[in-house]
């Protein structure tokens, strides 16, 4: 009796047709795929954005230190070539003090699409350190001006870009020397 019992439960069972089974595969497909482009934007726009922060540093940066000394510098000697080299030098505490002397150029990165600025550092003429200011510098977007010396009382103008990936920065910083330079 119980073999007929189970005949029958296996008689009267249904499955999937084949019709279902391709929704149900197409539905799932559909789903992945949805998915898995919602997972690759975000992760696009996280790496847009990293890029977007990094540029915007790089100029910050940059448009601070190249301030900073310039507002220091007795004599500015812009470059040829885009305002690089750019030699800016002054004498700490009169005539008797400390005689620095701040040279920034522009150097070739590893990856050779853009440049890293450099900042070399003298005191009395003995070199006290070389820093990387800034990274990925567009050189066609990046100058001072103007060139040669600068005139008594004249304002430098610095233009930098970094560009990170697809996203780009670009700020002008226009700097006074202090007086009697």
């Amino acid at each position: 009796m119980k073999q007929l019992e189970m005949k029958k439960l296996h008689k009267d069972q249904r499955g999937l047709t084949l019709i279902e089974l391709v929704i149900v595969i197409a539905l799932t497909g559909i789903i992945t795929a949805a998915i898995t482009m919602t997972i690759f934007q975000v992760f696009n726009m996280n790496t847009r954005a990293s890029n977007r922060m990094t540029a915007v540093s790089q100029v910050q940066h940059a448009g601070k230190l190249v301030s900073q000394d310039i507002l220091e510098a007795q004599t500015v000697m812009a470059g040829d070539t885009a305002g690089f080299p750019l030699s800016l030098n002054w004498t700490e505490g009169g005539v008797s003090g400390d005689s620095h002397e701040v040279i920034y150029t522009l150097e070739n990165m590893p990856s050779g699409e853009f440049k890293r600025l450099q900042r070399e550092h003298k005191i009395n003429s003995v070199h006290e350190s070389t820093t990387i200011v800034a990274e990925y510098i567009d050189t066609d977007q990046t100058s001072f001006y103007p060139l040669g010396m600068l005139p008594a009382g004249g304002t430098l103008t610095f233009t930098v870009k970094a560009t990170v990936g697809k996203e780009s920065e670009t700020r002008i910083y226009r700097v006074q020397p202090r007086p009697g330079s």
